[in-house]
């Protein structure tokens, strides 16, 4: 019985660093693009937000996923990498996207928010999911 009430607690603080991610990947693709993001997803359905925020949480999402499946035997240790290595993605996906804009025509930014589907969305989402494939796979 005391494995499982362990293993819910140590579920339950993985859940918890893993969400405060997720979290903080919503905020920093807010930052990143032009007005506010709730409003563009939820209000006026803008797609190329949904994809662009889609990707940052899948990716972030895989990090985590990596972090904990490989995580080290002490719980605290584990812990710490698991926030570590998904700060270290946000970092690193926020660089991706601003070298990106900077590569590229236009303003990615303001191409994010535009109401008609953009293709350099799809790339910027890409990036997203490669940065945190790499991340991922430098877990170990």
């Amino acid at each position: 019985m005391s494995d499982i009430i362990n293993g819910l607690g140590r579920t339950t603080a993985f859940g918890g660093v893993g969400l405060v991610l997720l979290i903080l990947g919503i905020v920093l693709v807010d930052v990143l693009t032009p007005g506010k993001l709730p409003k563009q997803i939820w209000e006026e359905r803008n797609r190329n937000a949904s994809v662009l925020l889609s990707s940052a949480l899948v990716g972030i999402g895989g990090i985590v996923f990596t972090s904990i499946w490989t995580t080290y035997d002490d719980f605290g240790k584990g812990l710490l990498s698991t926030a570590a290595f998904g700060v270290l993605g946000l970092v690193l996906m926020a660089v991706a996207f601003l070298v990106l804009d900077l590569v590229t025509p236009g303003k990615l930014g303001a191409i994010v928010v535009d109401p008609e589907p953009h293709p350099a969305v799809w790339v910027s989402a890409a990036c997203n999911i490669a940065v945190a494939a790499i991340v991922s796979a430098s877990i170990a």
